[in-house]
């Protein structure tokens, strides 16, 4: 088992990636890096590219109005005293305490990925449903830090690696689209963040992060780990 907040401990120090924490709270995760990461990622708060220390997985209720969550988000870092500058932000109804986390090293990296699950709105991408704007609480939220240089395609590359890797973990869990019946491929609203220390100290530039690379399939295994013990502990106390 790899989730370290099942039993109350309530902090987690990267024994692989220099600096990295991660904190629970009973309303958030708290992922820090000592210094700032370049970043890729569909957060609610900060996403697309740009760079942060503190990253969010912020746990709202089921029955969370979701008009806007971006809004929201933002009134939630005043009050907590974050800077909105540094900090990227997701939401999450699934039980931070079942926070999955792995590390993993390589040639010329180190890796951590952490995933929080919640699959009651799974759904499988590439068949008609009803479209709406709003967010839904439930989400599969994956957070990947990495100690290396990544070129800005590598990181794309790696977001395409760790997408197939939760869709195979989803099906190999038997995680169904309830309107089709059909294994799903993720929720209707998940999240993904892609940090890169951009450090020289390896003295390598990462170019691909596809499952052919060292990187990549860490990537891979790191995910699907994570999703799976995720998924199959959600229901459990």
């Amino acid at each position: 088992m790899s989730q370290p907040f099942r039993k109350g401990t309530a902090s987690f120090q990267s024994a692989l990636c220099p600096g990295i924490s991660i904190r629970c709270e009973e309303d958030r995760l708290v992922l820090k890096t000592e210094d700032a990461y370049l970043t890729l990622s569909s957060a609610v708060h900060g996403g697309g590219y740009g760079s942060a220390y503190r990253f969010i997985n912020w746990k709202v209720p089921l029955s969370y109005d979701c008009a806007d969550p971006a809004r929201d988000f933002g009134l939630m870092l005043s009050a907590w005293g974050y800077s909105p500058h540094t900090t990227i932000g997701f939401l999450t109804a699934a039980k931070l305490s079942h926070a999955s986390v792995l590390e993993s090293e390589g040639e010329a990296f180190s890796l951590l990925c952490c995933t929080t699950a919640g699959t009651g709105n799974a759904a499988r991408a590439g068949l008609t449903r009803e479209t709406y704007p709003a967010y839904e609480p439930g989400t599969v939220n994956q957070f990947l830090f990495i100690d290396g240089n990544l070129t800005a395609a590598a990181m794309v590359n790696a977001v395409i690696t760790a997408t197939e890797a939760k869709a195979a973990a989803l099906q190999d869990c038997g995680v169904l689209d309830k309107l089709h019946g059909r294994p799903a491929t993720g929720t209707t609203t998940d999240a993904i963040v892609i940090a890169s220390s951009q450090t020289d100290r390896h003295g390598r530039t990462h170019l691909y992060a596809g499952a052919a690379t060292q990187l990549g399939d860490a990537i891979g295994r790191l995910v699907y780990d994570t999703v799976t013990e995720a998924v199959r502990t959600q229901g459990e106390a």
